[in-house]
């Protein structure tokens, strides 16, 4: 990594006026962002401005400890400026390389009356957007606090159109969907989970969210006298406490992300430019891919196996599925409703004498994962995260020795301070074990895989395994939704795969071999639609082979080199490429609503050839809609490439340079 930081003096300063020293301003290296933070009355207001829009309005700034608010009789200190270009790599994520320049300014804000603390706010201005986050720095007769309310406020003015997941609590899996209404029309005290993003009138476009979650609470918003405010996710068995921590100490960054062009926060890389970097030195093993997740098909294996269940026969079958096709890694789960350890539990629920370091009878966990390297598989386990946490250290040695190489971790369904710090800790004491992890049933990634290239993905979402159990499923234009709002928070966990496509009126719930909505094609494009470094391959063995499309399936990486958003309009379409080495791959899905997409190829090299293989929708085949058409040809960057979308359809595209 290079970084390079210079003092800052010509084109940041504070404001030579009669309010010297109580107004700051903070401009985007392009100068198109305008962050300005206001001391009136002794309180302070931030307001940010877009090509001289305003985006956020005279929004107050406030902490509320249980030894009182820090808001008032402030006074600004001698802010600090600096501008930095930082260059580094990722080892999982949407591209491979970041270079990044941001401006930052440090501000000491600091009470005139007792308990006379100091807060630092720093913010930084790139060209994508601002973050800004409150340090807490070592100072006498401040050793540690308490956290009732961090009352950040986004006053936007306008009334811009949100796109946002309403939640009725803070214990949640994330798993809803969005709603399109104006900002004026959110309910008051409506729990509104991150990111979320607002549409100005001028096509202006605002996310926000945060990045750096680590030792602190998860944030909402929440609509109080028309203001979006901050809402935390309380300590458990109360309401009040928010956080403890002791200084030095900082809050995660809160970021607001903006541009007049959609995709370009979906390309945006300010998140893992504001966490800490790598922290785990061998890398060597980190190996992302894609993997089977039996489970979702309900364990699906032919009837000429001997005996199936949770046991080496059935392993063996879908090892042998995956080396037939390269396919890095089986999942082994459950069978029966009972999971692959020894657990009294109920519903995937662990009861008293649950257990994670013994398998079920059986279950050979050692010999399957000896036999799957034979075939250059790896294997992973799925785990009630209340079932491993309390055999952490234990578990995590002896899954080492087993060989496996990492894990679903399921159903924690918080992101209080306690269980930030649990995720934290799992992810850093399975990097020591080698070991990845997929947070399921889990809050919003903030940028981590950075600094911990082990955690492969989050769900945080409601995805396919609904067609499970929800008699309406998980229809297209919701998969539309999720690009826009959860998926720029980062890697998006989905049950991909399922090659049972049928038309609405035909859909039912069915927990083996559940059917899908939206065609085949929309299924093979949500593989590159979705920022998602453990792709599954959910369906069984015997639904893929010779089945048209499986190939592309069997081709598309999980992490990129670059991404782009060729085309993009929220509720209705989208259009991302994404390059893995010379190779580039496209997905393109679309709602409910049938579509003609002509795609510019001018985002390829100048002066080479590349073979295109499309795989797009048959028009009219809205009933059957696993039939599809399958084209090759040759075409260079001067060449447009025209596909057709049935209702809830897509397409996807393979470009290999010649």
């Amino acid at each position: 990594m290079k970084l390079f930081t210079t003092p800052l003096v010509l084109f940041l300063a504070v404001l030579a006026t009669a309010d010297a020293q109580r107004t700051v301003q903070l401009t985007s290296p392009d100068h198109r962002l305008v962050f300005s933070l206001k001391l009136l009355g002794g309180t302070v207001q931030y307001s940010l401005a877009y090509n001289k829009q305003l985006l956020i309005d005279k929004a107050p700034l406030a902490l509320h400890f249980d030894n009182g608010w820090f808001r008032n009789n402030l006074v600004l200190g001698k802010p600090i400026f600096s501008d930095t270009t930082e260059t580094y790599q990722l080892h999982v994520g949407k591209t491979s390389s970041v270079q990044t320049h941001y401006r930052t300014v440090t501000i000491p804000l600091a009470e005139t009356v007792a308990p006379f603390r100091m807060i630092r706010l720093r913010v930084k201005a790139f060209e994508d957007g601002v973050a800004f986050r409150y340090e807490m720095p070592e100072q006498k007769g401040w050793t540690s606090y308490t956290l009732l309310d961090e009352a950040t406020s986004f006053n936007l003015p306008g009334n811009p159109v949100a796109l946002a997941l309403y939640l009725p609590n803070y214990t949640t899996s994330h798993e809803g969907r969005y709603s399109t209404q104006p900002l004026r029309d959110i309910p008051e005290d409506t729990l509104v989970a991150l990111p979320v993003l607002f549409r100005f009138s001028n096509n202006n476009y605002l996310a926000i969210t945060e990045a750096a979650l680590l030792d602190y609470a998860g944030m909402y918003l929440g609509k109080k006298q028309g203001r979006l405010i901050s809402k935390l996710s309380p300590l458990p068995g109360q309401s009040a406490e928010k956080v403890k921590a002791v200084l030095p100490h900082q809050t995660p960054w809160r970021v607001l992300m903006v541009s007049n062009r959609v995709g370009a926060l979906i390309e945006s890389n300010i998140l893992t430019s504001l966490v800490p970097p790598n922290r785990i030195n061998d890398l060597s093993w980190v190996i992302p891919g894609k993997s089977t997740f039996p489970w979702w098909n309900g364990n699906v294996v032919p009837d000429t196996l001997n005996a199936p269940g949770n046991n080496f026969v059935t392993a063996q079958y879908y090892i042998d599925f995956c080396a037939r096709n390269g396919i890095q890694y089986h999942s082994v789960v459950e069978y029966g409703l009972h999971p692959w350890y020894v657990d009294d539990g109920v519903n995937f629920q662990p009861g008293p004498a649950a257990d994670v370091t013994r398998p079920v009878p059986g279950l050979d966990m050692k010999a399957i994962c000896d036999y799957a390297a034979t075939k250059g598989v790896g294997v992973r386990v799925w785990v009630h995260w209340a079932a491993l946490y309390p055999k952490l250290d234990t578990a995590f040695a002896l899954f080492e020795r087993w060989g496996l190489k990492g894990m679903m971790v399921d159903f924690m369904d918080r992101d209080d301070q306690q269980m930030v710090n649990i995720q934290t800790e799992i992810l850093e004491k399975a990097a020591k074990h080698k070991l990845h992890i997929q947070f399921h049933g889990s809050y919003k990634p903030t940028g981590l895989h950075r600094t911990y290239p082990n955690e492969f993905t989050r769900e945080g979402t409601l995805n396919y395994e609904a067609n499970k159990w929800n008699e309406n499923g998980v229809p297209p234009e919701h998969d539309i939704d999720i690009p826009f709002t959860r998926m720029l928070a980062g890697s998006t966990d989905y049950h991909l795969g399922g090659f049972r496509s049928v038309a609405t009126k035909d859909f039912k719930a069915q927990y083996t071999r559940p059917l899908m909505l939206g065609t085949r094609c929309h299924q093979l494009a949500m593989y590159v639609v979705l920022e998602n470094y453990l792709g599954m391959v959910c369906d069984y063995p015997a639904a893929y082979e010779g089945q048209a499309g499986f190939e592309f399936i069997k081709q598309v990486p999980t992490t990129w080199d670059e991404t782009k958003v060729l085309e993009a309009e929220p509720g209705a379409y989208i259009v991302v490429a994404r390059r893995k080495g010379t190779d580039w791959y496209l997905g393109g899905i679309t709602d409910e609503q049938p579509r003609q997409l002509t795609v510019s190829m001018a985002f390829l090299p100048a002066a080479a050839d590349y073979r295109l293989t499309t795989w797009s929708d048959v028009p009219g085949k809205n009933g059957n809609g696993d039939e599809l058409n399958r084209q090759v040809r040759t075409i260079t960057n001067a060449g447009r490439v025209s596909v057709f979308m049935n209702a809830g359809g897509g397409a996807t595209m393979h470009l290999q340079k010649l």
